[in-house]
């Protein structure tokens, strides 16, 4: 597969977003349709996210979307952006990703996080056990998960001898799924290194601490506990359109879904036409940025010029790509561009 002339990869972060006057089972096709597009046109991976009660997004379970679309695709690594592990336990997780790895060898990703992709109450709801008060075992977790997939419990441990299944046939050649930590802190980035784990930073959803996280899992890292070299990326928003002036029309749905979110308002993906006034209507929403914006919007050559700067400065070689519009035609569409852009095939 070709890159960039810099060798930057590309790949996608997909939430199913629900357009307005749409439903949700509309929008799973949607994603099914957009991971048959984007393998044709030579993105690296295709990530499901995981949210919970949102009229916004339809992807509760990830899982079972990419069992979908392992069968509609050919080459594209496909994974959780992420698997909320602290709803679950490790050994579940750990069965149902090797069942996703047998189907599709070498082409599984497990992307982990601690978030609850919810509020306050969806969390109690997922909760594993409301018998005793919430504490956060979210490292023990991952270590009993990485255990489970390497078949690496101590001499003597109890789980040692209960297998995550399907396991591989003697003999065979096996990697398993790729697991990756994710996040939006500094805390995910020392998991990262703790755990000698590659690190996606979602840079989209909070861009204040990109800079920090990444440089710090690439300074911190201890090769040979799991990589010998560190290995990370970053999930930024991208509008992409022929010209700059209908990119940023149709990134009012998304200026305006960031706003109506951090208010607790997750309904669906407004048109532009009416983003547009309701963000005049609301005038300036003050939100947490950083370095770099969180979403590139504009001609496929400036996104372009602006994701290759960002990537050089944080010296990484993939981004991952996330992009909500409410036409889906026009989502689409920006991904074509930005494929034809970079040299993708």
């Amino acid at each position: 597969m070709q890159t960039s002339g810099v060798g930057l990869k590309l790949s996608v972060l997909d939430q199913s977003p629900v357009p307005e006057g749409s439903a949700p089972a509309q929008a799973m096709e949607n994603s099914i349709a957009l991971a048959r597009r984007v393998d044709e046109l030579g993105f690296t991976r295709f990530w499901m996210s995981e949210h919970h009660a949102m009229d916004l997004l339809a992807c509760t379970a990830p899982e079972i979307l990419l069992a979908r679309i392992g069968v509609e695709t050919k080459r594209i690594r496909i994974g959780s952006g992420g698997i909320m592990l602290p709803h679950y336990t490790p050994l579940k997780v750990a069965e149902v990703f090797r069942t996703l790895y047998g189907l599709y060898p070498e082409r599984i990703d497990l992307g982990i996080g601690r978030a609850p992709g919810g509020g306050p109450m969806e969390s109690l709801a997922l909760r594993r056990s409301r018998k005793t008060p919430m504490e956060d075992d979210f490292p023990d977790q991952v270590s009993e998960l990485l255990a489970f997939l390497e078949d690496g419990f101590p001499t003597g441990h109890p789980f040692g001898k209960v297998k995550a299944m399907p396991a591989p046939a003697p003999g065979d050649h096996y990697r398993g799924p790729a697991v990756w930590m994710l996040g939006s802190s500094m805390w995910s980035s020392a998991a990262a290194v703790e755990f000698g784990l590659p690190y996606s930073f979602a840079h989209f959803f909070s861009p204040v601490k990109t800079r920090d996280a990444i440089e710090t899992y690439k300074r911190s890292f201890r090769p040979g506990i799991r990589l010998e070299r560190p290995k990370a990326t970053v999930a930024v928003g991208v509008v992409c359109a022929e010209t700059q002036e209908e990119a940023e029309f149709l990134a009012n749905s998304a200026k305006l879904l960031q706003q109506k979110i951090r208010l607790g308002d997750r309904s669906p993906v407004a048109p532009p036409e009416r983003a547009l006034r309701e963000l005049e209507m609301r005038g300036v929403f003050p939100l947490e940025e950083g370095e770099w914006p969180r979403y590139f919007v504009g001609t496929p050559a400036l996104v372009r010029k602006k994701l290759e700067q960002m990537a050089g400065e944080l010296g990484i070689d993939e981004l991952i790509v996330n992009t909500i519009v409410w036409d889906h035609a026009k989502r689409i569409r920006s991904y074509e561009l930005l494929a034809r852009e970079f040299g993708l095939s």
